[in-house]
């Protein structure tokens, strides 16, 4: 069934949403931790070299099987491939993106904690290592962090259970301007603490000693999580896109967003973590402990840091609207009540999925898959595994079975787009992205390990 009875109500619209669900955790969180901890500059190059040659066919990729079909992540693949088994593609992003929402949630609850310790006040005045404790003290309570988990899901789930226009775009269009106001607020303060230029010289130059395999295989997950490709979220949400949408110019407008966020995350994180003298390979705490810090140096500070957590958690919100956007589209099939009933079954069953996430840094602390956390396993899974795979086989289905002549056509449709340019395209997507994605995909499994 078409998709066209819920539409985004402008090109706008769909860019925003698009780019809220690239921005959230994947660029304002996981970004500067995994940043901090593969080497900084070097790691900040490799991952834009990433998302332009990588990420952006890709992106475009998904853009053409969901516009050209104006169907869902599976039965977009099923027009396109009839009788075959390369729907798989669209039912893998859907496994994909249920693990994500279930430990994603978890750090969206943590926001939720952070918000409510402001309001009581508990954010005020403390220094680097009482901030520290707080969180570790947060993220181990086991029925705050279960609650503040179900709490986000069940935002996320009455937005979704809405519809695109009236659910997801809303949020999209509101939140996300205001949080690029904030940031470069949070930007001016953190640069002009004492020290900080040594912070903006690690994450701005390069230092190519700091390079390992290692550093190349975060950066292609980072690309891949920062953009929402690999699991077939923009096949959904480009799907509902009118015919004469200009293709490419949105997916450069998406990647330059996520990308100038990750500069603008970089810039406000790493110059604060000097100044304080911090480790900027702190990991997944970074953001918690160093953001209070920072704005409890501020005049009026705690006003800034709960106006951020809040603007924050918005732009979370709207990258876990396409996670579970994509799992209640084909089931919903276009009819509102269906949309409703499976937005509370699935929203609720990624809750309980990821309550082992929410505990693992408390009463399941010592349970370890492979050597990490529940959490990190299932970071990894996604990021370095399901991601880089479903990526793959978007780069050798479209290709394989869209003629040159139909993916001309389709990316030509709003937009004046060159031969030079498509080829270019092209070949990125056929050739260049499948053995990028093969080799750090081996590294990912151990392959190329001693």
């Amino acid at each position: 069934m078409s998709n066209k009875a819920d539409q985004w109500s402008s090109k706008l619209a769909f860019i925003l949403a698009a780019a809220g669900s690239a921005i959230g955790l994947g660029a304002i969180w996981k970004f500067p931790y995994v940043a901090g901890t593969s080497g900084g500059g070097v790691f900040f190059l490799i991952f834009i070299l990433f998302t332009v040659l990588v990420g952006l066919p890709l992106l475009l990729g998904e853009f053409i099987i969901g516009r050209s079909t104006q169907k869902d992540a599976i039965q977009s693949y099923k027009q396109i491939a009839p009788n075959s088994s390369w729907h798989l593609i669209g039912r893998l992003g859907i496994v994909t993106c249920f693990i994500l929402l279930s430990f994603y949630s978890v750090v969206g609850g943590w926001i939720l904690i952070y918000i409510f310790k402001g309001l009581t006040g508990e954010l005020s005045g403390l220094n680097e290592q009482q901030y520290g404790e707080l969180f570790g003290s947060s993220i181990s309570n086991a029925p705050l962090v279960i609650g503040s988990q179900l709490l986000f899901l069940l935002i996320t789930i009455y937005v979704v259970s809405k519809g695109v226009s009236k659910g997801i775009e809303r949020a999209s269009r509101i939140m996300m301007p205001a949080l690029f106001i904030l940031f470069i607020l949070l930007i001016i303060r953190s640069i002009s603490l004492e020290g900080s230029m040594e912070g903006v010289i690690f994450f701005l130059k390069p230092d190519f000693a700091k390079v390992t395999s290692e550093t190349i295989l975060y950066a292609m997950g980072q690309s891949f999580f920062a953009l929402s490709v690999g699991v077939s979220v923009m096949v959904t949400y480009s799907s509902y896109l009118s015919k004469n949408e200009n293709l490419p110019q949105s997916a450069i407008s998406i990647v330059s967003l996520n990308l100038f966020v990750a500069l603008l995350a970089g810039l406000a994180i790493f110059p604060a973590v000097f100044s304080f003298g911090l480790a900027p390979d702190a990991g997944p705490v970074l953001l918690f402990n160093v953001l209070p810090t920072v704005f409890n140096q501020m005049p009026m500070g705690i006003v800034f840091l709960m106006a951020f957590l809040l603007l924050f958690l918005f732009a979370t919100l709207t990258s876990a609207f396409s996670m579970l956007e994509i799992i209640i589209a084909p089931l919903a099939k276009g009819d509102v009540i269906r949309r409703r009933r499976f937005s509370w079954i699935i929203g609720l069953s990624i809750f309980i999925v990821g309550v082992p996430s929410a505990l693992s840094f408390g009463v399941l602390d010592s349970v370890q898959i492979f050597g990490e956390t529940i959490f990190d396993a299932a970071d990894f899974l996604v990021s370095n595994i399901l991601m880089p795979l479903g990526a793959l086989l978007i780069s050798i289905f479209v290709p394989m079975k869209l003629s040159k002549e139909k993916l001309f056509e389709e990316l030509a449709l709003g937009s004046k787009l060159s031969n030079k340019i498509f080829i270019s395209w092209y070949i990125l997507l056929k050739y260049i992205a499948p053995i990028v994605i093969i080799f750090v995909f081996l590294d990912a499994l151990g392959m190329f390990k001693n």
